[in-house]
């Protein structure tokens, strides 16, 4: 996809360039600790001003220190969090991870979504399985789904975070544990020795209060995740009722896991095209 378009109408094909556009500056940036602001015009093909409003938006995000004509990196645990740098990453994995996931969504039901990159490829075909009340702190899964008839849209309030669209911290907790849902899919940052870890804890505490609120909980959890590492512990994945992989992920990981006793499907990539 083309990155260099300096289109301004609001547009679905508009907001994907963008979105791209900027996973690729805030990873270029990373890679070189910081870069002078006309050399990011310059690779990607763009205007300086377009440049400057890019980085605006990342560093409103907290991604990117902007300063003096230069674009700084900031902490690398906090972009690999964001849903800027996740968004476009094992799209492939994620889109047949969120196919399988499926599978567990009846109409009828209550359902928490977290922020997860990994369930907004769920949140498109949600519209198969009405009528259904949706349960989210997500603001990106708000706007997809606040048009959608046939689904009932609960939307979770609190202290916003721009960094991964969604609200978090007491307000948020205290709304989901006075809810109870049928199910609850998210996704974890990182799985380490078969935990499932976040790099922030007041995501850790959303997590938790939506999983002990849920009848029925699902990990979605593509194969980058095992390689990763992460601050804070959330759940081990044998209080997950199932555990959903790609077809990437190492068969001694699945292996282990089903001699724990826990449910893994394995997503076949493909599969559902």
């Amino acid at each position: 996809m083309d990155l260099s378009t300096d289109d301004t109408a609001e547009s679905p094909s508009r907001q994907r360039r963008q979105a791209l556009r900027q996973r690729a500056i805030t990873e270029a940036v990373m890679a070189e600790g910081s870069i002078r602001i006309e050399q990011l015009a310059e690779r990607f093909d763009i205007s300086v001003m377009t440049v400057h409003r890019d980085l605006d938006d990342l560093e409103g995000r907290g991604l990117l220190r902007k300063s003096r004509g230069m674009a700084t990196a900031l902490s690398n645990a906090l972009v690999e969090s964001s849903d800027v740098y996740r968004s476009g990453r094992e799209s492939l994995e994620k889109d047949a991870i969120a196919h399988a996931a499926l599978e567990f969504v009846e109409p009828g039901q209550a359902i928490f979504l977290d922020d997860s990159t990994t369930v907004m490829h769920l949140v498109p075909h949600l519209r198969t399985k009405r009528p259904l009340n949706v349960i989210t702190n997500t603001l990106t899964i708000m706007d997809q789904l606040r048009v959608t008839n046939g689904i009932t849209l609960l939307a979770l309030g609190g202290e916003y975070h721009n960094w991964c669209s969604a609200f978090m911290g007491h307000m948020t907790t205290t709304a989901v544990k006075a809810l109870r849902a049928d199910l609850f899919i998210m996704s974890t940052a990182a799985i380490t020795d078969d935990v499932a870890f976040h790099q922030t804890l007041a995501t850790v505490d959303v997590k938790r209060a939506m999983f002990e609120s849920a009848r029925t909980r699902i990990l979605l959890a593509d194969h980058t995740k095992f390689e990763k590492r992460a601050l804070h512990a959330l759940l081990p994945l044998t209080e997950f009722d199932a555990v959903i992989v790609d077809d990437g992920t190492d068969p001694a990981h699945v292996s282990r896991l089903r001699d724990k006793g826990v449910t893994v499907i394995v997503a076949r990539r493909g599969a559902s095209r």
